[in-house]
């Protein structure tokens, strides 16, 4: 017997695997219902489920809770045993998805991006496709002593984006 490559399991193995189309359909479900987005979802080894959702305005524990019972009443222990994880993205998360975008105008990120180059300015516009970033530098004066301040901004295609995280801002 062969051992297995990492990052593949044997169903025979770990025993019954769940029906991942019957768990993405219920969760899409409950996802609809609570007008949340998905981020992320997998079933890892050991029949795992594991579910990152939010909302534009923030999730809240009572719609991750009506998520996780649309898909854990749906689901018989009996044929399928399985542990379910349902959560929200936490804070320094990067942003995986476009709705994340949407969600955070108006808020500083610190983006970097596929061929190396690094940004932090404020989310001032995100079209569906690519966001723009402006942020402040001082720069000398063209004429005299002293600097003034300038406002930049870069525009950035998502598929250029090779990591964009939230800044929290203590005040």
């Amino acid at each position: 017997m062969q051992p297995l490559s990492r990052g593949h399991w044997s169903p025979l193995l770990l025993g019954y695997m769940l029906d991942q189309d019957k768990v993405r359909d219920l969760l899409e479900r409950g996802l609809e219902e609570q007008d949340a987005f998905l981020i992320d979802f997998q079933i890892a080894p050991g029949n795992l489920i594991q579910v990152t959702a939010d909302t534009l305005s923030g999730i809240s524990l009572e719609k991750i809770t009506a998520i996780s019972r649309a898909i854990e009443h749906n689901l018989d222990r009996e044929e399928e045993d399985f542990e379910l994880q349902v959560s929200s993205p936490g804070v320094g998360s990067p942003l995986k998805v476009a709705q994340q975008y949407e969600q955070n105008l108006g808020r500083d990120l610190k983006v970097s991006t596929l061929d190396g180059e690094k940004y932090k300015g404020e989310l001032a516009e995100f079209d569906g496709q690519a966001i723009v970033l402006q942020w402040n530098v001082r720069e000398p004066k063209e004429v005299g002593k002293g600097k003034v301040t300038v406002k930049k901004e870069v525009r950035l295609d998502l598929s250029d984006i090779k990591e964009a995280k939230v800044q929290v801002r203590f005040n």
